[in-house]
């Protein structure tokens, strides 16, 4: 076969099977699902994660601990990454923290540490600070702006 050879009617749309429509579609009477049987019937599958009787899987493995699915989750940033990656006069928020990668991620809020010395006056504004990130940005002559 060369590729001028090759025409629409060559597999370029391949038609929807069509179950139970008679005995003569090879597809009739039970139409591709046996004989009797719980899948045999309409509208009725094992709950999920059923294993046919057995012990299921989620119900074997030991659980430990507590899951607690209300936690918000806060990602930290210190004052010296801060220093490194913001110019004097700046304004920090959320979306400057993403666009310096400082901060990637599934998060619910930033909190700003404390760790290291901060130089230049920024207008910081985020959900948490530390005691010492606020006095540190107070000191150096910026303002902290809870969000």
């Amino acid at each position: 076969m060369q590729l001028h050879d090759v025409h629409q009617g060559v597999a370029s749309r391949k038609s929807k099977k069509r179950i139970g429509r008679g005995p003569g579609s090879g597809q009739g009477k039970t139409a591709g699902r046996g004989h009797k049987g719980q899948r045999s019937r309409a509208g009725s599958l094992p709950p999920r994660g059923f294993e046919g009787g057995q012990m299921p899987l989620a119900r074997r493995i030991p659980k430990r601990g507590f899951n607690n699915r209300w936690r918000k989750t806060f990602v930290v940033v210190n004052l010296a990454a801060l220093e490194r990656n913001f110019e004097a006069g700046a304004t920090v928020d959320t979306e400057g923290l993403l666009e310096a990668g400082l901060v990637k991620g599934r998060f619910d809020g930033v909190k700003i540490l404390g760790n290291g010395e901060l130089t230049k006056s920024l207008t910081v504004e985020s959900n948490r600070f530390s005691k010492t990130a606020q006095e540190k940005i107070e000191k150096s002559g910026g303002t902290v702006v809870i969000v």
